[in-house]
């Protein structure tokens, strides 16, 4: 091969590595370009919205047979029309089924979802069940408790704080099922067990 074939063929391989060099920077800057215009179609989309909000509302849940089950109150609710959920500042929420003890619930705020079937309650959630002729009061302490108030059951995967009149039980993760009347810590369980103190009773003597 003549020294010029060898000049033709060198030049020949420098086109054709300038043309790929080209094509694969040009691709690379088309790329570039869809994923830009990409992450400003994506930065365009709305974000949800709220379409309504109440401030200083009262929220009756009414069982099947027409009675109330329990109340909700708070200082706003705000709905997500995306997802059909509820955000609440300052909930209270209230049992009223005759048929239990009385107990109520507040938290600094909560998320309501599937149609009204889970309340996640978060930061200094509080629970009072009132006493009863045959149990004590109860008080509970949680920063983070879901509800399930078609099941009646509560519970949370973080540190709680029960106290049953002088009793105290501390745990991480709980369930409590209000349906039968059972609660259940679940790790790191202490105690402190106080009986329950009973009335005195006098005995009158006859003559």
């Amino acid at each position: 091969m003549s020294s010029g074939e060898r000049a033709s063929q060198r030049i020949r391989l420098g086109i054709i590595v300038a043309v790929l060099t080209a094509l694969a920077l040009g691709s690379f800057w088309v790329l570039e370009i869809m994923r830009r215009d990409l992450n400003n179609s994506l930065a365009a989309l709305p974000r949800s919205k709220p379409d309504y909000y109440l401030e200083k509302f009262n929220y009756v849940k009414m069982a099947v047979t027409g009675q109330p089950r329990y109340n909700i109150i708070g200082d706003k609710m705000v709905h997500f029309p995306q997802d059909d959920s509820f955000e609440i500042t300052l909930p209270l929420i209230t049992s009223l089924d005759p048929a239990k003890p009385a107990m109520t619930l507040r938290s600094k705020r909560a998320r309501i979802e599937d149609n009204n079937s889970k309340i996640h309650m978060y930061d200094d959630v509080n629970a009072n069940r009132a006493a009863t002729s045959t149990s004590e009061n109860m008080h509970l302490s949680t920063e983070y408790l879901l509800l399930l108030p078609d099941d009646d059951i509560a519970r949370t995967d973080l540190p709680a704080v029960i106290t049953m009149g002088e009793s105290i039980m501390t745990g991480t993760g709980m369930i409590i099922n209000d349906a039968i009347g059972q609660f259940e810590l679940l790790h790191d369980v202490r105690g402190l067990y106080q009986p329950r103190l009973l009335p005195s009773t006098s005995v009158g003597k006859t003559k």
